[in-house]
């Protein structure tokens, strides 16, 4: 047997808007939808969905890491084919553009629960 990923998971306080981010971000199909529990599959279903489960005692990551704070273990990278126009549309859909930027073009993001994402042309 081969194992295969399924899904990604991001912990959060609040599932269902983390979830509701991340549909418009993608364009995804919600495939389930409970309060503790929700997971989004791509159109043609093919490829790994994206999950959202409760953590109620969630606690978001920093960027850049430093000492003694939450640590990043994890995150996504995005791919785009306008930068600037999807950066502001992250951020119309409740996305913080970070002040630290280590890449031309790459921007990096918090998504609205504290989760750094990577959007980011082809070829970067």
């Amino acid at each position: 047997m081969t194992a295969t990923l399924g899904a990604f998971v991001l912990g959060t306080p609040d599932p269902r808007a983390l979830a509701d981010f991340y549909r418009a971000m993608l364009g995804w199909q919600e495939a389930e939808r409970s309060p503790e529990w929700v997971r989004l599959k791509p159109p043609d279903g093919e490829r790994p969905g994206l999950s959202f489960q409760l953590e109620s005692d969630h606690i978001a990551p920093t960027w850049p890491q430093r000492p003694g704070t939450q640590q990043m273990q994890a995150h996504l990278d995005l791919q785009v084919d306008d930068l600037e126009a999807e950066t502001e549309r992250a951020c119309a859909l409740g996305a913080t553009l970070r002040e630290h930027q280590p890449q031309k073009d790459v921007r990096v993001l918090s998504d609205p629960h504290g989760h750094p994402f990577c959007l980011f042309l082809p070829g970067a």
